[in-house]
């Protein structure tokens, strides 16, 4: 049986042979923080289960150790209370906290350009272990962690303490940032928003960075580097790749009511609905139609508006094409029909080919550049 610290550096080389640890001084904090003092027990999900069940695994279950050492991302609390050791056998909620796969912890903390010396804010500290990361390679002096839930927070203090860490860690809104630690020269979101807090902007210095996932209530997501420009501005781009995080808690979206489809305006669809399946079709839908949510799959496609009950629904029709039906005072798909059929005449880039603009105008996203088609994001 293999001791943790033998799992920690295999992880290690799996990770430096597949190119995700290209910086040594990052190769040497994955290598020296134990990821099984931040996760102790965590849920697993279960197979083939409907709607998703989550099995717990504790400490002394057979497996725990090499769970933890795979490049996975480990739920640790559902529905915004549960832990593993709270329920027995598999139980149905939503995941509220999470340990992320230590690939994307670490690639992010590269992508961020934190260097030693740089003075970091983290948003998020969930169990602690990316904290403990950012504190063996800046100086933990240097690293300041904002965690909104009392007991994760808590969880995660004396997990880092015990790691042998001491990083100032706050218990508060993240989304309001901590104006007592700064100027900082990096901020990293370990969670995902709707837009960005105006208070980061103003807590990172003209030329520092921002790395934050931005999504919406459809949950599609993007990852995007933003250099601050100014007090309250900042620009950057999207990167490339697939990440996705749980949603700041006041920025998810309002409880979902019953979906009643009523009658409405139908006509032929100019897009195969199946494109909101794709990662950066369903991005564009959402960057078109913010406070929608998009459900359904293929070419059944359903977007519910939260704030006007405003609806579209999509089918295939007899001739081989789609009809839409759609109804309240927003026409949703006209929405989504006119932003995919932009971003197809740009070439239909992955949001690599996105970028972002924050200034007193608001905060737009747009395709290529600032002159491309732009959507502001809901603030």
């Amino acid at each position: 049986m293999s001791t943790p610290a033998e799992l920690r550096a295999a992880l290690v080389d799996r990770l430096t042979g597949d190119g995700v640890l290209a910086d040594p001084a990052w190769r040497a904090a994955a290598a020296a923080v134990p990821r099984e003092a931040f996760v102790p027990e965590y849920f697993l999900t279960v197979p083939a289960s409907a709607p998703t069940a989550y099995a717990p695994v504790l400490h002394g279950d057979p497996g725990r150790l090499e769970g933890i050492y795979r490049d996975q991302t480990l739920v640790t609390q559902l529905d915004g209370h549960l832990s593993p050791s709270d329920v027995q056998g598999a139980a149905v909620g939503a995941p509220s906290s999470s340990s992320t796969l230590p690939s994307l912890v670490l690639e992010m903390w590269q992508q961020l350009g934190a260097e030693a010396g740089h003075r970091v804010l983290e948003i998020g500290t969930g169990t602690g272990y990316s904290t403990a990361l950012g504190a063996h390679r800046l100086g933990e002096h240097n690293v300041v962690s904002v965690e909104v839930d009392p007991g994760i927070g808590a969880r995660a203090a004396e997990a880092i303490k015990a790691a042998g860490y001491s990083p100032t860690l706050v218990i508060g809104d993240g989304l309001a940032g901590y104006a007592d630690g700064g100027p900082y020269d990096r901020l990293i979101a370990t969670c995902s928003i709707r837009y960005l807090p105006l208070p980061w902007l103003h807590q990172v210095r003209p030329g520092g960075k921002i790395l934050a996932t931005f999504t919406g209530w459809s949950f599609a997501f993007g990852l995007a580097l933003l250099t601050v420009t100014g007090p309250g501005c900042a620009s950057g781009r999207f990167l490339p790749g697939h990440v996705n995080f749980m949603v700041a808690r006041p920025h998810d979206r309002p409880p979902r009511q019953p979906i009643t489809l009523l009658s409405g305006d139908a006509r032929p669809s100019e897009i195969d609905p199946t494109i909101l399946s794709d990662w950066t079709g369903k991005w564009v839908a959402q960057l078109a139609a913010p406070s929608a949510e998009i459900i359904g799959a293929g070419e059944q496609q359903i977007l519910v508006d939260s704030a006007t009950g405003s609806h579209a629904r999509t089918a295939p029709n007899s001739d081989g094409g789609w009809t839409v039906t759609q109804r309240g005072p927003l026409r949703l798909w006209d929405q989504v029909e006119a932003a995919i059929q932009a971003w197809r005449q740009h070439g239909a880039p992955h949001q690599q080919g996105f970028g972002i603009t924050i200034d007193g105008d608001g905060q737009r996203v747009w395709i290529g550049t600032e002159d491309g088609p732009t959507w502001n994001l809901p603030i």
